[in-house]
């Protein structure tokens, strides 16, 4: 008999079939604190939360017995992740619940806003009768989606409905599924300078803060309104402020904030074009049995030893596997990371091919490294459990191949990157002393560590190109740690890789990119 304890509010609902399972006891007990958890934790397997209960290492400590902890929801910032992952207690979330919830948020906001519903409601509950909201309609119009996901899918497909056009953009969206969903590809600034409407349905990542900032709104049609129901920081709220003064944004509707609660002086709450929502993205009553039913689904494939997909942290490995593959998990990682950020367009396939004494043992641990690595600067909480079920919700092929031996290296781990647009491979492999090398790019020979913050140039093989670059870094301040040259024939197509002391200023990038024989700068993060 397997016991649960659920220590939040959670659906009784949503939880039915951890009550039905007659395998399984649960006890709900809310409003625990940190000692009383502890106090009791050992007798329990499993553990189901929301976002009250804090899930310390302390508690962890204590459970002799747990086997998984649930999240009903997507978030697990309440939860210690190394903690469990030390411990080998599986976290899963319910990253699908909240999908319908969301998009019929958006669409509650984007009416909203393209009527002012809600500015006409307090006028008329004041007294007034101003019949004077003249407002848009959906029809005909052009919607752009940022982020072609669970989410954004979904309010793609009631925009058809609605009759409008919809382009859409997402690194890993291809002209094949854009088609079933009947959307456009356009790039970011070609949405934003086309779009009458434009929604926002991304991770908030480095690469997608800001995603609208100053120049987009600069390219901006007048009278466009913008809908933000993903992550706060995804548009640049002062500058989207600057853009409602200007009048080239007519009207916007946010659920969420870059900080929230936002100060009671945020410009958002006092103006009169800004429909403004405390974060109910996920506030149905469907949402929230829908999570606990996934979460619950989900806790007894772990307890009876079932196939799970929502992990969040790593599950167990025998020891044997581990002890052989842990030192490749870094470089892997790294090489997917490394592609990731320099492949062009949307990644239909991920060829991975061991070679060396890697064909001994199972290797599909280090492929969900790889794949993590491709796609970790686009999804948000990606991680090696669930990379592979994100993959294929892409239709991204993931093909692994082996080879007996390396005729240079000991082992070696070649991955290609496939887009429509391109091909990009990386080889790497672990040198004694060394660690973690690159040793390939595409047909350059290189050998660098895969680390820190990087330029790979792409240039045409001519004298005083290395001296050029040095220069022009050195008199901005960029120091250069190592570099490397790779090449085929005299002459011909060559690539530098150059290991830089700190991130070089966006300026910089372009001054390179304008140097003559310079094809190609790409800036990456390892």
């Amino acid at each position: 008999m397997f016991k649960v304890l659920v220590s939040d509010p959670i659906s009784d609902m949503g939880i039915q079939m951890l009550y039905d399972a007659a395998d399984v006891e649960v006890v709900k007990q809310t409003g625990l604190s940190e000692d009383e958890l502890v106090s009791i934790i050992g007798e329990y397997d499993a553990l189901l939360v929301r976002s009250q209960t804090k899930v310390t290492e302390k508690i962890m400590n204590a459970a002799a017995k747990l086997k998984v902890i649930g999240r009903a929801g997507v978030g697990v910032d309440n939860i210690d992740l190394e903690a469990a992952t030390k411990r080998g207690i599986i976290v899963i979330n319910a990253p699908d619940g909240n999908t319908i919830a969301t998009c019929e948020l958006t669409f509650a906001m984007m009416m909203s806003t393209a009527r002012m519903i809600p500015q006409a409601y307090k006028k008329t509950v004041g007294g007034e009768w101003d019949r004077k909201f003249i407002g848009v309609e959906l029809r005909y119009k052009t919607l752009g989606i940022l982020g072609m996901g669970r989410i954004g899918s979904e309010v793609a497909k009631r925009a058809k409905v609605f009759g409008m056009e919809v382009i859409g953009y997402d690194p890993f969206l291809t002209e094949e599924r854009a088609e079933k969903l009947g959307v456009k590809l356009g790039t970011v600034n070609e949405i934003v300078a086309k779009a009458d409407f434009i929604t926002v349905h991304t991770p908030l990542t480095p690469e997608t803060r800001h995603l609208i900032s100053k120049p987009q709104f600069e390219i901006m049609k007048p009278g466009m309104r913008l809908i933000n129901c993903a992550r706060g920081g995804i548009i640049d709220e002062m500058a989207m402020v600057e853009a409602i003064d200007q009048g080239i944004v007519a009207g916007a509707a946010f659920d969420v904030f870059e900080v929230e609660p936002p100060q009671k002086d945020h410009p958002f709450l006092n103006n009169p074009k800004v429909i403004v929502t405390p974060h109910l993205g996920a506030s149905t009553i469907e949402a929230q049995e829908n999570v606990a039913i996934d979460v619950s689904e989900e806790v007894l494939h772990i307890l009876r030893n079932e196939p799970f997909k929502n992990a969040v942290n790593l599950p167990p490995v025998p020891a044997n596997v581990l002890n052989k593959l842990q030192p490749y998990f870094g470089l892997g990682e790294k090489i997917g990371s490394i592609l990731g950020q320099i492949a062009q367009g949307a990644v239909y396939e991920i060829v991975v091919n061991y070679a060396g004494d890697l064909i001994d043992v199972d290797t599909s641990q280090l492929t969900r490294y790889i794949v993590k690595g491709v796609f970790q600067n686009q999804l948000e909480g990606i991680n090696i459990v669930n990379a592979m079920h994100l993959a294929k919700s892409r239709d991204v092929n993931i093909v692994v191949q082996t080879s007996s031996s390396s005729s240079t290296f000991t082992n070696l781990v070649t991955v290609t990157v496939k887009t429509k647009q391109e091909e990009k491979t990386l080889a790497g492999t672990l040198l004694s002393g060394y660690g973690e090398r690159i040793v390939r790019i595409d047909q350059y020979p290189v050998d660098f560590a895969a680390e820190g913050n990087l330029l790979l140039i792409s240039h045409n093989d001519k004298p005083g190109i290395i001296g050029r670059v040095g220069t022009l870094l050195g008199s901005n301040n960029v120091n250069i740690a190592t570099m490397q040259v790779g090449r085929k024939v005299i002459g011909g197509s060559a690539i530098m890789v150059l290991t830089i002391d700190k991130p070089a200023p966006s300026e910089v990038l372009a001054d390179l990119s304008t140097q003559a024989e310079i094809v190609n700068v790409r800036a990456l993060t390892v």
